[in-house]
This record gives structure tokens, C-alpha cells and sequence, in this order.
């Protein structure tokens, strides 16, 4: 048996907020847990060229801490350098996945006739 003060008294229904979705089960209204994220624009190019800053900010990270762990400033480490490295390299495969996907979907495309 758990005793009391090992196990956390946590009432899950204050933390869960209404929402418009219907779940289908008749006289309960439907919840939804707090971690709701908003869209915050709707414009395609500012989404798209936000990812490509953050992209590219991705891929100079591990030459900026690289820096900062031959000067000695601060406390960056080499675990934080290939660390870095690694979400660079990690960014650098899904991006090249991306632009074969869309290639191939163009040449699909391409292909069709009218």
C-alpha cells in the first residue's frame, strides 16, 4: 500500500480548461489540458522565413560555442560544442529530406497530363 506522503494529491480537473471540441459522451463537457498552443501568424512567408533563421542560427551555433570554449569565456563546454553539433547535423539531414520530398512531389506533378 503507497502510503500518503509518496503519492501526490493532484486534482487533474482543476488543471484542465473547457474547449469547443465535442468528445461525443453525452452530459460531460469536453476538456482540454492547459498546454494549448495559439497560431501566432498566418502569413507563409514570415513562418517560412522564421524557420530558415532559426535554421540557419541551428547551423552557427557549434562554431560560436566552439569559440567561446577556445577563449574561455563564459562556461561553455565541449559537451555543449557537440551537443550543437549533433542538432545541427540532425537539422542539416531533415532539411535535405524536406527539399528530395518536395523535389519529388514537383516531379509527380510534372508528370501529369492534361
Amino acid at each position: 500500500m503507497i502510503e500518503k506522503k509518496f503519492a501526490p494529491n493532484i486534482n487533474l480537473f482543476e488543471r484542465m480548461q473547457p474547449t469547443k471540441l465535442d468528445t461525443g459522451i453525452g452530459g460531460i463537457s469536453p476538456f482540454r489540458m492547459n498546454r494549448v498552443e495559439k497560431l501566432e501568424t498566418n502569413d507563409f512567408k514570415s513562418v517560412f522565413s522564421g524557420l530558415v533563421e532559426n535554421f540557419n542560427r541551428e547551423l552557427n551555433a557549434p562554431d560560436q560555442l566552439m569559440k567561446d570554449v577556445m577563449e574561455e569565456n563564459g562556461n561553455a563546454d565541449i559537451h555543449d560544442v557537440m551537443t550543437a553539433m549533433a542538432k545541427a547535423e540532425l537539422g542539416v539531414t531533415v532539411a535535405t529530406n524536406i527539399t528530395t520530398k518536395v523535389i519529388q512531389a514537383y516531379d509527380k506533378i510534372m508528370q501529369i497530363q492534361l
